[in-house]
């Protein structure tokens, strides 16, 4: 993060989610007041391309802590395949252990590596499509298309347990979050992406600019929801719920691409 913000000037940086420590791909990136606005991206579904080790046991569930080797049979292709599909729907699991959920305040990694109990809750998530790239045995490289919060270290391990082995991801990489791609830390005009309808004020600029109560009648839209609204200089996020107008943001500066 410290490199990010030297990087670019900033001294406020924000993610749209985060990327387990051994993995690569796509982050989206956003600095000073544009962070507020990463709640309003549409980042899903998200799609990952994976490397299952198998034969390879490991606490985290990925390279960083493997603690045993075994030689595994090869499995046909046409069984791979099966077990894949079997994967597809929507999925209850446990989170692993290794991961950033927090437990009475701390992070369950920092609790797993400190050899203390870690206990997480079940999660739900939705894989849309999973799909098997190529198999060389003892690597199944796999890619799959899932709802945002699934864990893929967590996909792979039910994966291995469905072939009745152990195994490891070994090589993770996010390709897509949504309509976002890496494209070697492109800038992008963040209200270009936002899922919020656009609203029009017919009213006194001068009172989005000041962050003064603004009044129904004076917006083109009046059904209740969340729109984003532009000015001259800048945008503005409001809610109108029963009537009443509320900000959401305020004087959010236009993008720049510098």
């Amino acid at each position: 993060m410290n490199d990010i913000k030297r990087k670019y000037g900033t001294k406020k940086v924000g993610f749209s989610g985060t990327l387990d420590p051994f993995a690569t791909g796509s982050l989206i990136v956003a600095t000073g007041q544009y962070t507020k606005l990463l709640q309003y991206l549409d980042k899903a579904p998200k799609v990952y391309q994976a490397t299952l080790w198998l034969g390879v046991r490991s606490p985290s569930l990925d390279i960083e802590n493997i603690d045993g080797i075994k030689e595994v049979k090869p499995f046909k292709i046409s069984y791979i395949k099966e077990v894949l599909a079997s994967l597809k729907g929507e999925l209850t699991y446990y989170p692993p252990q290794f991961s950033a959920k927090k437990i009475d305040g701390k992070r369950a990694y920092t609790l797993a590596r400190a050899g203390k109990k870690v206990t997480l809750k079940t999660i739900t998530s939705t894989i849309y499509d999973i799909q098997l790239l190529r198999y060389n045995h003892p690597f199944i490289h796999f890619k799959a298309k899932v709802s945002e919060g699934t864990y893929i270290r967590s996909l792979a391990a039910l994966l291995s347990d469905k072939l009745g082995v152990e195994g490891t991801l070994s090589s993770l990489q996010r390709i897509q979050e949504g309509a976002f791609y890496f494209d070697h830390e492109k800038a992008l005009d963040p209200f270009v992406h936002l899922t919020l309808p656009y609203n029009i004020y017919t009213g006194d600029e001068t009172y989005m600019a000041l962050g003064k109560k603004l009044q129904l009648k004076y917006f083109k839209i009046q059904k209740d929801g969340i729109y984003l609204v532009e000015s001259s200089t800048s945008f503005s996020i409001i809610e109108i719920d029963q009537k009443i107008v509320k900000y959401r943001l305020n004087k959010i500066p236009k993008f720049q691409n510098l």
